[in-house]
């Protein structure tokens, strides 16, 4: 974990667990007596007087705990190498379905962004996005000093970079939180946005565990403190004064806040910091599988009871995952005992676990459930990207709504499996997600090689009274399992 041995910033429980609430309840009660008060009875003749709150109280905010972790917070300001657009929207745009072209874009070079100290010695924990390109590093503490900072480490499938301050200096630093916050719980976020500088804003936690298809590793953290351009790298914090998360993007079509930003979990933080610490970059572990969900159609395919899991659609040549004795076909259930619910889950308990680690499997395969153990591989710095390709064939007689023509008669389609070649409208493989041009390897675990093999099949299916079929289909690189209803 990142050095703790000088005195952090820290809130006392009491004081703030004691304040919140109490001023809330008595904000409430203020209003009660007011609506019963004997002078507004019915039938009151009372002379009209002058209201105001002198003498009451007044509600506790959260300026206790924003005296103490501001100090920690710093703005950072990165000189980058150009200016394009994709420069832009990598370093200073937030997450946004629709991204907006008329927004604000760095000038003379420069990006700007957040980061905050997680030592005494000048570790700054910032966002990827903020820094990369870059070519020389600046932060401004709260005091308004600036220093010259280096990269030490970045680490692109979390968005996470680790700069640290040039400067023979104690720095007030904060703690990561070790609770995983609950849903409405009230949080602050601290940062730049749009450079102004040591901007607090609060809110609660919104939701836990969003995936927003940012990478391998999405977990976040969605919280309705509003975050805007240049709060990104910048820290959320609970009402300890401890960072449950760093602000890495917003949902927006507009491209300001409305209200939904989503942080990097401190325990991913944590994770990633210590090794950009320890040795620059991260590593995590790799089995080697293509994986999907399981569906409730999937499960009913292949008599699973729940449809949970991370169903194993393809094996990367030479895995891991293939030399331990997975499967295709086998469904990963848990790792090391911690259950995996769905595809996402599978990522997050093996990307700890160090590489040469023998790590057990649960799994589901053909009705029974195994234990498999693997020694994990190291994550690849790339992984390819699978495109889907149109093509063309000959027409075949329909099976399942699919017209089906043999691989080998497919230009570029390989030597195995059957090539949709067209999809009738309105069909039940027309609502499973299937395109024209992917290849049907197998169809319930048993190779196809021709339009005959499909049919037969799927009668077979029929005559065991199975309410779906289950295929395994290729698209460019990628496999997956499709199941499609027949009864």
């Amino acid at each position: 974990m990142v050095d703790q041995a000088r005195s952090h910033i820290d809130i006392p429980h009491n004081r703030v667990w004691r304040g919140c609430p109490v001023a809330l309840l008595l904000v409430a009660l203020a209003t009660a007596a007011w609506f019963t008060a004997p002078d507004l009875r019915i039938g009151s003749q009372a002379a009209a007087a002058e209201v105001d709150a002198i003498g009451t109280p007044a509600p506790i905010g959260f300026a206790e705990i924003v005296e103490r972790v501001k100090p920690a917070v710093v703005g950072v300001r990165v000189r980058i190498e150009a200016i394009t657009p994709s420069s832009e929207t990598q370093q200073e745009r937030p997450f946004s379905p629709e991204p907006n072209s008329d927004g604000p874009t760095p000038k003379s070079g420069i990006a700007l962004g957040s980061g905050f100290f997680v030592s005494g010695d000048g570790y700054v924990v910032t966002n990827n996005h903020v820094v990369a390109n870059g070519t020389s590093f600046e932060i401004t503490t709260d005091s308004g000093k600036t220093y010259q900072a280096k990269v030490i480490g970045t680490d692109p499938q979390t968005d996470l970079a680790l700069i640290k301050v040039s400067a023979s200096m104690d720095f007030p630093y904060v703690r990561l939180a070790a609770d995983v916050p609950r849903i409405g719980d009230w949080v602050l976020a601290v940062g730049n946005p749009f450079g102004l500088g040591g901007t607090v804003t609060a809110g609660i936690v919104s939701a836990r565990g969003r995936d927003i298809g940012a990478g391998p590793y999405d977990d976040f953290i969605q919280i309705d403190a509003p975050v805007n351009l240049g709060n990104s790298g910048g820290p959320t914090f609970n009402v300890k004064g401890e960072v449950i998360g760093v602000n890495t993007a917003i949902f927006s079509p507009s491209g300001g806040s409305v209200g939904v930003a989503f942080d990097i979990p401190a325990e991913t933080v944590k994770f990633v910091v210590q090794q950009l610490k320890d040795k620059g970059h991260v590593t995590r572990g790799w089995i080697g599988v293509q994986i999907q969900s399981v569906t409730p159609e999937i499960a009913e395919a292949i008599g699973l009871k729940n449809a949970e899991g991370a169903l194993v659609a393809r094996l990367e040549p030479n895995s891991p995952a293939g030399k331990g004795g997975i499967e295709v076909g086998d469904v990963i259930t848990s790792v090391n005992g911690e259950a995996v619910k769905e595809s996402r889950d599978l990522g997050r308990r093996i990307a700890p676990i160090a590489p040469g680690t023998s790590t057990k499997f649960g799994i589901y395969r053909n009705g029974q459930e195994k234990t498999i153990t693997v020694t994990l591989g190291k994550f690849p710095p790339t992984s390819a990207e699978a495109k889907a390709e149109e093509k063309k064939a000959p027409s075949e007689a329909p099976v399942l709504g699919l017209t089906l023509a043999p691989a080998s008669a497919v230009a570029g389609a390989g030597d195995q499996g059957v090539v949709i070649t067209e999809i009738g409208p309105g069909s039940r493989a027309a609502e499973s997600g299937l395109q024209t041009g992917d290849v049907i390897i197998d169809v319930g675990h048993r190779a196809v090689n021709k339009p005959a093999d499909v049919r037969k099949m799927v009668e077979e299916a029929r005559t065991q009274s199975k309410r779906a079929v289950l295929l395994r289909i290729k698209r460019g690189d990628a496999v997956r399992f499709v199941a499609i209803p027949i009864a």
